[in-house]
């Protein structure tokens, strides 16, 4: 028995078998990037990886060839072999540190795990650059999960968008005043001008790659 299919895994392998159903021979690499909508070729080799990993797909030549899988079986997974995972957008570079201009084209879409999102389904993942969060374990590089929002309570973790730029801070209300508080010391707080800035979500989850 094959192992455990994320659903972005389960939709690359549907349109394998639906492109060899009408064509005959398994899709190219281009082909499933254009069908997935994914921005690189580099996100569809990982898929294939997995899906051969697990089981579901075999190589039939060199790495890198064209058309160079077959199905192992085409049999669909059954609803207990889909893994809890959603499939959130990738939408850009986020600041932790100095804002940078932010990115507003889906990158391309990530399977994370329902258990980091808070089974919320309106989020996204914004890629973190600098080390203004660090104070609470938030490092360059990491994938932050962010819950769609335009609110937020004092002492939460936020996206916040302050013209054309966006950055990751804590939200903080002083009376009557509202600040962006880094967790770094070096970086002083960003006070709030309603009229240039807006919030674009809650921080509910993190992802670190090590590679």
């Amino acid at each position: 028995m094959p192992d455990i299919l994320t659903r972005r895994q389960r939709e690359v392998l549907d349109v394998i078998l639906k492109y060899i159903s009408e064509n005959g021979v398994p899709p190219t690499l281009s082909e499933i990037r254009d069908a997935m909508g994914i921005s690189s070729l580099r996100g569809v080799t990982d898929h294939l990886d997995a899906l051969e990993r697990k089981g579901w797909l075999e190589r039939t030549g060199t790495k890198g060839a064209a058309r160079c899988w077959r199905v192992t079986t085409e049999e669909a997974p059954e609803p207990e072999q889909l893994a809890p995972f959603a499939s959130l957008p990738l939408v850009g570079t986020i600041a932790a540190g100095i804002p940078i201009t932010a990115i507003e084209h889906v990158e391309e879409h990530v399977a994370v795990p329902l258990a980091l999102t808070g089974n919320a389904t309106e989020c996204f993942i914004l890629r973190v650059m600098g080390d203004s969060m660090i104070g609470d374990a938030i490092c360059d590089g990491d994938l932050a999960i962010l819950r769609a929002q335009s609110t937020a309570r004092s002492g939460d973790i936020i996206a916040a968008l302050i013209d054309d730029e966006a950055t990751l801070k804590h939200y903080v209300k002083i009376g009557m005043r509202i600040e962006l508080h880094s967790s770094n010391p070096i970086y002083a707080p960003i006070p709030i001008q309603h009229e240039n800035t807006r919030i674009l979500g809650k921080l509910v989850g993190l992802m670190r790659p090590y590679s």
